[in-house]
């Protein structure tokens, strides 16, 4: 099995790191990642710059390439341009903090797994739910096994997988669930402040707004101490409000028939 693995807090991240090792096990990996963190980029890709990638070395020992771009740059550079045959499955992570409900709009480590499943190759999205995580080799786990899961079992085209791992220790974890994207969100604003030079500057500060109680869903479900993993894709076609729009014949405003 051939595995591409990318992520959006850069190629230095210790969780590409446990990911890399984890997956070793049960496959060819190449790694291409951001040169730098690229969090909250969302599905951003480069246009107006050239991209650059560097053979990257850990402890003296060739890792993977680095990109200066974006983590959708990393995968479609990856599949494209540096690997001779096409992953299997593509898998970014593990992040650092969890990606669920509204925060999957904003996630590059989601985005990188978008990127594969637009190209049609299966992928997942690993995160740990904190900033400070010490020891990923859990999630690493977690990863190696749905990897083989999704190996055996297939998924649909243009389908992802968008896995959150909660931090806290193997023993304590409840279980793994099936679940759907939830609604919690972020009430944000860019508070105003001063530099020591008198300058205004605005920095992005806010709350979790959590309503997702149904176990179902993500972010409840990684709150019980569950492994979450959603199917998602990238169709954000609201199928209910298009069926219920064919009523309007919206058509007619531009047939000359609208009085």
């Amino acid at each position: 099995m051939r595995i591409l693995v990318s992520n959006d807090d850069g190629i230095e991240s210790a969780g590409i790191l446990a990911l890399v090792e984890a997956l070793k096990e049960i496959a060819e990996v190449t790694v291409v990642a951001p040169l730098k963190e690229q969090s909250a980029v969302g599905h951003a890709i480069t246009m107006q710059v050239p991209l650059r990638v560097i053979k990257y070395k850990k402890n003296g020992d060739f890792f993977g390439y680095a990109v200066d771009g974006t983590p959708a740059d990393c995968v479609k550079m990856g599949i494209k341009n540096i690997m001779k045959i096409p992953p299997d499955i593509v898998i970014s992570g593990i992040n650092h903090g969890s990606n669920t409900a509204i925060n999957i709009i904003y996630s590059g480590t989601v985005s990188a797994a978008r990127e594969a499943a637009i190209m049609d190759i299966p992928s997942i999205a690993i995160s740990v739910t904190s900033h400070t995580v010490t020891d990923f080799r859990f999630a690493a786990k977690v990863a190696k096994m749905i990897a083989q899961e999704i190996a055996g079992k297939k998924l649909p085209v243009g389908t992802l997988l968008n896995v959150n791992v909660p931090d806290i220790p193997e023993n304590e974890i409840s279980g793994i669930l099936l679940t759907r994207q939830g609604k919690s969100k972020w009430d944000d604003m860019y508070e105003q402040r001063q530099d020591p030079y008198g300058k205004d500057y605005y920095w992005l500060t806010g709350n979790l707004v959590e309503v997702d109680t149904e176990m179902e869903t993500d972010h409840a479900a990684i709150k019980k101490n569950y492994v979450s993993v959603t199917p998602i894709h990238f169709d954000l076609t609201d199928y209910k409000t298009f069926d219920m729009m064919k009523s309007w014949k919206i058509e007619r405003l531009l047939n000359g028939k609208d009085n």
